[in-house]
């Protein structure tokens, strides 16, 4: 058969059809996108700057509707919202709509306009019907009529609400295909569940230890299969109930041991911990303090730490890494504000850049110590503005070894023998590594849920 047909590549299994010819324009930059492991990290938050979901090849449209379910509807409630004029009277975007319409309304910054989360994932393409593309495509920039909201929404059998009920199908296990063929009876959930947080445990120790997972030789008849199969055998001598559900006493297609399991519960680790920061942040003012460095493989990293003040106390949290073509001001502004976006931020809270050099600190402590007490008092009640004040002194940057600490660990994370470990991976291996405290207070069960809203799973 090799002689009359040619087996194709997987480059050309992902490569979307072409359609049009601005398909065929962008085709290549289409087949890298939809070539590389799809999730949160990879795919934009605005949604005024994302591709068409009918762009993607539909083996991986299920994934890029999940990773967006995942990261929740663009929601900036604390931006600062232009106006614009209609008539005699400017108007603009009201956040209040987002406590009305929680689950699906997005507003885009880079745009002013809203959009539909769900109907940018699941609204067939039927033309006009239903408000034709305003809230996928153009967005809605209406301010003066709030009622078209409503309007969007529409009855129990409108195109909005059809699409709404397919992303809940979509993030619920019961319902995919995989999960009812399987069949599976309550113990094998039981089995699955010990399976899981068996690997989850085995990688909460490495990540927090900054140990590699993978090994050189990780076949059967190996003397060392790598820190994370042998720790997971080691775990099995001291626990049957892990012992009858792991390694060869599992399925042979569900052993949750493979490189891929291994960086999904990494960026879950990741995700959760962020989520954590970004909640304490809340509303509250902050800084950031940024500087670059080169990895073992010399590509150019920047390190992003946030500045807030909590209760009076000056924390500052690493929030991750970002890989830059170079050090140019316009190259870190774009990183910055694409990190923002993905984690929504709000620029409009941002308080103070910092880019490394140095700055006096002798005062701080004492400023630190008042702040404090006015909380421990509560003052700050009384006296919001003075209050608001000793905050802004606190979170303006200052020359900290916070920065610096991400690159130590950085060169322990990646080291010489780990030269080839992804930006992304890297990334997840880092925030868990230095925001171990955090990580500690994470549950297991958090990030079980995580894992396996991810993509679909047999278990």
């Amino acid at each position: 058969m090799e002689r009359y047909f040619k087996r194709k590549t997987q480059l050309e299994i992902l490569e979307p059809s072409p359609k049009s010819p601005k398909n065929n324009e962008s085709s290549s930059k289409q087949t890298c996108v939809d070539s590389m492991k799809i999730n949160s990290e990879t795919l934009q938050y605005d949604p005024g700057l994302r591709r068409p979901i009918l762009s993607y090849h539909p083996n991986v449209q299920d994934q890029v509707r999940r990773a967006d379910l995942q990261n929740k509807p663009c929601q900036p409630k604390n931006h600062t919202f232009p106006y614009t004029n209609f008539g005699t009277k400017p108007r603009r975007f009201n956040p209040a709509w987002f406590t009305q319409f929680p689950n699906w309304l997005e507003y885009s910054t880079s745009h002013d306009a809203a959009y539909c989360l769900c109907c940018y994932l699941f609204k067939p393409d039927i033309g006009d019907q239903s408000g034709g593309d305003t809230f996928v495509g153009v967005g809605f920039k209406n301010w003066k009529c709030k009622k078209k909201l409503e309007i969007h929404v529409g009855g129990p059998n409108s195109s909005h609400n059809n699409a709404w009920r397919n992303c809940e199908a979509l993030l619920n296990q019961k319902q995919h295909i995989e999960t009812v063929i399987s069949k599976q009876t309550d113990q094998d959930r039981i089995d699955y569940r010990t399976r899981l947080g068996a690997s989850v445990g085995v990688s909460r120790m490495l990540l927090q230890q900054g140990l590699p997972f993978r090994g050189h030789d990780e076949s059967e008849n190996s003397l060392n299969q790598g820190n994370f199969l042998e720790i997971l055998r080691w775990l099995r001598h001291y626990n049957e109930g892990i012992k009858a559900v792991t390694l060869e006493n599992a399925p042979e297609n569900l052993k949750l041991t493979s490189p891929d399991i291994q960086k999904d519960i990494s960026s879950a680790i990741s995700y959760e911990i962020i989520s954590a920061i970004t909640s304490d942040i809340n509303d509250s003012l902050f800084s950031i303090l940024v500087d670059e460095s080169r990895d073992k493989s010399s590509n150019e990293q920047m390190a992003i730490v946030l500045r807030f003040v909590d209760k009076g106390h000056v924390i500052e949290r690493f929030v991750g890494i970002e890989h830059v073509a170079d050090t140019k001001a316009s190259s870190l502004k774009f990183a910055i504000d694409d990190f923002f976006s993905r984690h929504g931020l709000s620029i409009s809270k941002l308080r103070g850049q910092g880019y490394d050099g140095a700055s006096n600190m002798q005062d701080l402590k004492g400023i630190s110590d008042l702040a404090q007490k006015m909380v421990g008092t509560k003052k700050d009640h009384t006296y919001p503005l003075v209050y608001l004040l000793l905050t802004l002194a606190l979170i303006l940057p200052v020359a900290t070894a916070s920065v610096e600490r991400v690159f130590s660990a950085m060169n322990i994370v990646k080291n010489t023998l780990r030269n080839r470990m992804s930006d992304l991976l890297m990334n997840d291996c880092l925030v868990a590594y230095i925001e171990n405290d955090i990580f500690n207070s994470i549950e297991d069960e958090a990030i079980m849920q995580r894992f396996q809203n991810m993509k679909t799973r047999r278990g």
